[in-house]
């Protein structure tokens, strides 16, 4: 019987061949997927280290943690000492200085409320009836506001610690306008009668106005038996003067440039 060829090997070259294929294969298959986990990493990290960098271990973190908390008591002791060394200065000779200075300027200053005896003037303008029949002039039958400038102005020179009108409280700052047939005082219009109260020694308000040169030719006006303006002084034991309540800001006017001025 003849022999049979043996089959050995031609399988052991077979696998030999898919080995080859294998590595062919695989080789580049593994570099391929290297390279896609070292792009993964870089996307991730952004460029840092992936590792934690100096915080490798639990010690690392504790000391960073420890020196940011020193820091942060050494800031707040250097407020504290701020704060102490500010509240000191609050006791200091300059401060009580300013501060009782600001006590004695709120008073003039009408910032504060004033009671005592008072003397009271009241303007008023000429009857209605007059004013719309007479051939005088009309300006000599109504109140204007120098006319109640004046009669303020002689009750502050005779040492009055208050001025009211209207029952406003005047201050150094307060503007009396003439607006038509009324007055406006701190934005709001009053009309006649004008009521002026001025808190001090009676005595002296009342030599002030008897005195002043401008309230003497309105007292003539008054005086006029055909009719007029009118005057009248009355003395009071006791009033209350409010404090001031508005604006303390001073506001004035900028001139505008004149051509030449612009040119030159």
């Amino acid at each position: 019987m003849p022999a049979q060829p043996d089959s050995r090997p031609d399988e052991d070259a077979a696998r030999a061949r898919r080995r080859r294929l294998v590595w062919r294969v695989g080789t580049p298959a593994m570099f391929i997927l290297c390279g896609a986990l070292f792009a993964v990493s870089a996307e991730h990290s952004g460029g840092t280290d992936l590792r934690g960098g100096s915080y490798t271990d639990l010690a690392s973190v504790v000391q960073a943690e420890r020196n940011d908390t020193n820091e942060l008591t050494d800031e707040v002791a250097d407020l504290t000492a701020e704060i102490e060394t500010l509240t000191a200065g609050l006791g200091d000779r300059t401060v009580n200085r300013y501060q009782d200075e600001i006590d004695t300027l709120v008073d003039p200053a009408g910032l504060t409320p004033r009671t005592g005896p008072a003397v009271k003037v009241t303007l008023t303008d000429a009857p209605q009836d007059l004013i719309e029949t007479t051939d005088r002039d009309q300006n000599d039958l109504v109140v204007h506001q120098q006319d109640i400038q004046a009669v303020v102005n002689a009750m502050w020179r005779a040492g009055a610690t208050a001025v009211t009108l209207q029952g406003q409280r005047v201050i150094s700052t307060t503007g009396i306008k003439c607006e038509g047939n009324s007055v406006t005082l701190h934005g709001v219009p009053y009309s006649p009668p004008y009521e002026i109260v001025g808190i001090g020694a009676q005595e002296e308000v009342l030599a002030s106005l008897e005195d002043d040169t401008y309230i003497d030719i309105y007292r003539q006006y008054a005086a006029d038996p055909t009719g007029g303006v009118g005057y009248e002084v009355a003395t009071l034991p006791r009033v209350t003067a409010p404090a001031y309540e508005g604006l303390l800001d001073l506001t004035w006017a900028t001139p505008m440039a004149t051509p030449s001025q612009d040119n030159g």
